[in-house]
């Protein structure tokens, strides 16, 4: 089977589910994981911060009645899993269950060229110094440049009563650059990122442009002034801007959310949420993408699920214990962190469909307005819809031109509001890597969309 990994064979895993199930249980589960990592970083233009580690273990779970059971444990061997498996099923009192017979699925991992762990830790020191000088080249006024570097492969199987058995092979290589540009007392700072579901070739091209990048960013905005206030139209820029729409809409179609009714999308699927140019989905094969696996955490082939189609609101995301209790297959978007975390449901690539408008004519169109190009984290209430975001890079519009750059600027609104105010979709598609936070969970996340423009929003600024 491709992608197993062979972290755990199908005779070992069966022993682990008869186990599991011998004292009753619905459904019981193995996932066993292997990760192997390894980062460095470069601040004052010193490298710092090498770091690699190595680590494998089981996590089992067993569903009996609607409650779940789970326990992990470090380490693969028979006598690990038969702790682990213990632990899980030592609650149950009932008589025993039986696991179908194990039938391995055919996975397709992601394609790597050049793995990793195989360039030498100098090149990846020389491709940080190379961030470094490009970064400070850029101006006099940037006052610091640090950079990291990161990779990690992730090797998981996955088995399960029902007779599943399936494993994939994941390997991620990252970039970041940060820098700060200082005039007198005004500091600003600039941050933009380098990553996919890839190896070591994701680094071929120009990867030193990320710290230039960032650089420019910051040295631009050392010429911000207050941002406006009050409602008006707002650009929001392709790329990063997707967090937006992954924040403000993403999290609340999430199904553990959705049916404990601490959605603003609860009830509403089939109904009309955004205009009807505006498509979006989530799709865990984006070839290459961050946020892209064969298979989710519980050995569900992942799958592209259009989310909004024509502005009508056509599905919620789902892992398998949700997806039961609709009564609908699941979504592959079962996640975890690690062997240690239980699965629940979460997005993989999600983004906004590319629409029909240029950039350009969609900013012509506003006399007056803002132009948010990235996002500094914000916070969202998926049952009310209500919203908050800090905009890291903010632009004044100014008729049908952007103007001078602002700080200090937030969007403030409701999710149901502003998605049923995008009113031009751009042309113009690109997606970015993120690590998104939930129930304690951090897993690597995709977003993405054009340029769009929202109607009208509530701009919190510093304007007076």
């Amino acid at each position: 089977m491709s992608g197993a990994g062979g972290l755990i064979g199908p005779a070992a895993a069966e022993r682990v589910l008869t186990r599991a199930l011998a004292s009753g249980g619905d459904f019981a589960e193995v996932f066993a994981e292997r990760r192997n990592g390894f980062t460095l970083a470069i601040d004052e233009s010193r490298i710092e911060s090498v770091q690699s580690g190595a680590e494998e273990g089981a996590g089992v779970r067993v569903l009996s009645g609607g409650t779940t059971y789970f326990a992990h444990v470090d380490g693969l061997d028979p006598a690990d899993l038969e702790r682990a498996t213990a632990e899980a099923a030592a609650a149950l009192r009932g008589g025993r269950a039986e696991p179908r017979p194990l039938q391995a699925v055919a996975t397709a991992p992601q394609p790597i060229e050049q793995r990793p762990e195989d360039v030498p830790a100098e090149r990846k020191a020389e491709l940080l110094r190379e961030l470094d000088e490009r970064g400070r080249a850029e101006g006099g006024e940037i006052a610091q440049l640090s950079a990291s570097y990161g990779e990690i492969r992730r090797q998981v199987t996955v088995a399960n009563s029902d007779g599943l058995f399936a494993g994939d092979d994941r390997t991620r290589v990252r970039l970041g650059a940060r820098a700060v540009a200082r005039r007198g007392d005004a500091v600003e700072t600039g941050a933009e990122t380098l990553g996919a579901h890839r190896g070591f070739e994701l680094l071929d091209d120009d990867p030193a442009a990320i710290a230039a990048a960032a650089a420019r960013k910051a040295l631009t905005l050392l010429d911000a002034g207050p941002a406006p206030a009050g409602s008006m139209p707002v650009v929001v820029g392709g790329g990063f801007g997707g967090v937006l729409f992954h924040e403000m809409t993403g999290h609340g179609l999430e199904a553990d959310h959705v049916q404990k009714g601490a959605s603003v999308y609860t009830g509403k699927l089939g109904k009309q949420v955004a205009q009807p140019l505006l498509s979006a989905y989530d799709d865990g094969r984006l070839p290459g993408e961050w946020g892209t696996d064969a298979i989710d955490d519980e050995g569900t082939p992942t799958q592209k699920t259009l989310v909004i189609e024509d502005g009508r609101l056509a599905s919620f995301l789902y892992d398998r214990l949700r997806a039961e209790r609709d009564g609908v297959a699941p979504t592959g978007n079962g996640r975890r962190e690690s062997f240690r975390h239980l699965p629940i449901p979460r997005m993989t690539n999600t983004y906004i469909a590319p629409g029909e408008t240029e950039p350009e004519a969609m900013i012509a169109a506003v006399k007056k307005g803002f132009y948010a190009v990235s996002f500094a984290g914000g916070q969202v209430d998926p049952a009310t819809g209500d919203f908050v975001f800090g905009v890291s890079e903010g632009y004044l519009i100014e008729a049908g031109r952007v103007t001078r750059p602002c700080r200090g600027a937030t969007l403030i609104g409701n999710c149901l509001d502003a998605l049923a105010a995008i009113d031009a979709v751009g042309d113009d598609f690109e997606m970015k890597t993120g690590y998104c936070g939930k129930s304690g969970q951090k897993v690597p996340v995709g977003t993405g969309q054009g340029h769009i423009r929202i109607g009208t929003m509530t701009v919190g600024g510093t304007e007076v």
